[in-house]
């Protein structure tokens, strides 16, 4: 029996080959599903989507961190000419003036992120050339002036705009980083369920040529007694139907494998005109899977789980900014520099003034008609729905999880009873096919049992597909591979450091 057993399993493993189906030949791609994962990392369209959006939000995120630190900024006016005529009130008479400017400001600016404030140095410089004529009196004036003082400049009784903004993007790349890790897991999730989908279809057209090559021996058995007077016509008759009816089953499995194709060369982005054939080593190892541990990890490293909690923080953002409308704020800035004026460049602060400056302002809410207080209670709904969410998707991770760890457990024992339903399947077959030889059956009652083989060995096969699929569910639910025990993704290794 075990001897038999080895042979049924070998059977399974290379019946693609041993029934017809062509070796990979030159210009076919032979895929495994390592092979296939791998293909789908580089090509994949879904997840080359996903990680340009991560790198979008990266970049976003650089940029935001370059916004923090010092601006240096020139401008400059190099050339101004106006020339008019005006009327002087203290004199009260008209004069012509005529002035050549040439200006610039230099100015850096630093953002404090703490206080949401900003500290700036400012050096304003030009060089100035007037001339009027009053009733021909004329006057000339020329000088370099220079304006330096340091500002500062803060925002008061109010949140930290800048530090949350910050926050925020922060959040948005950690949300792109875990949406692109989930696209992966979702990357190899469909793509082991297509590449088991081809494997499965090039097992029921290596079966159903199996069946083919059966149903021409049950034939020309058939025809040979019809000829030798043994059997009757309507023997033969039933032999062509079952023939033609393989023959049929042929066709359709070639184009239903030929679909299957189609769709896993589209989601790992090749060309539809590739040819491809899959190979898989389908045995089941026995594993132990820890219930409760699978539960725990899953609950701990589940990616949306964090998802949640960030959009939670970011509800959190949205209620500062709701009580900051029409809020009680005001605006503080200060500065204090030297002013300096002379015909010499070199002489500007021969005789410097200070120019200290001071000014507080506030902005006062009135009323609103309930605006703000509406906005809250609409915020503070959302924070519970939030809560709920949190709370839904972690009975639902627990409950997903249970019913994979019950499927596996189901599943094993499926595996066994199919493996021994393929062996009686083959022993039964065997069996009638010598006495469908002897001419104790109908053609129609070994059609039967041809059929009945060829449904086991397709259910033993997809069930061992079912195991495989279903440990691959337990994986991504629990983010554990308990077929290397060990666990997968940490978020310690997701989130890059910032």
């Amino acid at each position: 029996m075990q001897r038999e057993l080895l042979r049924m399993k070998k059977m399974l493993l290379t019946v693609l080959v041993l029934l017809g189906v062509p070796l990979a030949s030159h210009g076919q791609l032979s895929l495994t599903i390592e092979k296939a994962l791998d293909i789908a990392e580089e090509n994949s369209p879904n997840l080359r989507r996903s990680h340009m959006n991560l790198e979008r939000y990266q970049e976003t995120l650089v940029a935001q961190r370059a916004s923090l630190k010092s601006k240096f900024s020139l401008n400059l006016n190099p050339v101004g000419y106006e020339k008019n005529r005006r009327f002087d009130n203290r004199l009260s008479q008209w004069y012509t003036n005529e002035s050549f400017t040439s200006s610039g400001t230099f100015r850096v600016d630093q953002p404090i992120l703490w206080t949401d404030g900003e500290i700036s140095l400012i050096n304003t410089f030009g060089w100035q050339d007037n001339n009027s004529n009053i009733d021909g009196d004329k006057n000339s004036n020329k000088a370099f002036n220079n304006n330096l003082y340091l500002q500062l400049s803060q925002p008061i009784f109010t949140y930290n705009k800048r530090k949350m903004e910050l926050k925020q993007i922060e959040y948005d790349y950690e949300n792109a980083h875990i949406s692109y890790a989930l696209q992966r897991l979702n990357t190899e999730k469909d793509i082991t369920n297509q590449f088991y989908n081809v494997y499965m279809a090039q097992s029921q057209l290596a079966i159903t040529r199996e069946e083919l090559v059966n149903a021409q021996q049950s034939y020309d058995i058939i025809k040979n007694k019809v000829e030798a007077d043994l059997a009757a016509k309507d023997e033969l008759f039933q032999a062509e139907l079952n023939l033609a009816t393989a023959r049929s089953s042929v066709e359709e499995q070639q184009v239903s494998l030929e679909n299957t194709k189609d769709k896993l060369k589209q989601s790992l982005g090749m060309n539809l005109d590739e040819d491809l054939m899959v190979f898989a080593e389908i045995e089941v190892k026995p594993i132990d899977v820890n219930l409760q541990q699978a539960i725990s990890h899953g609950l701990e490293s589940r990616l949306e789980l964090r998802q949640r909690e960030i959009e939670s923080d970011e509800l959190g953002f949205d209620m500062i900014k709701t009580k900051a409308l029409n809020e009680f704020k005001g605006d503080i800035s200060v500065s204090f520099g030297l002013i300096g004026d002379n015909k010499r460049f070199d002489k500007i602060y021969e005789n410097p003034t200070q120019n200290p400056r001071v000014a507080i302002s506030f902005t006062v809410p009135i009323f609103d008609w309930g605006e703000k207080k509406a906005r809250i209670r609409a915020q503070k709904v959302a924070q519970n729905i939030n809560k709920l969410d949190f709370h839904e998707d972690k009975v639902d991770i627990e409950l997903n999880i249970r019913q994979v760890w019950r499927n596996l457990e189901n599943l094993r024992t499926q595996i066994k009873i199919a493996e021994q339903n393929v062996m009686n399947a083959q022993r039964t077959y065997d069996l009638n096919l010598t006495r469908y030889r002897e001419g104790d059956l109908t053609g129609m009652e070994m059609s039967q049992f041809q059929t009945q083989l060829s449904n086991k060995k397709i259910s033993y096969t997809q069930a061992l597909i079912n195991y495989k699929i279903e440990l691959l569910n337990l994986k991504i639910l629990s983010l554990y591979d308990f077929e290397m025990n060990t666990p997968i993704v940490p978020m310690k290794d997701l989130i890059s450091e910032k």
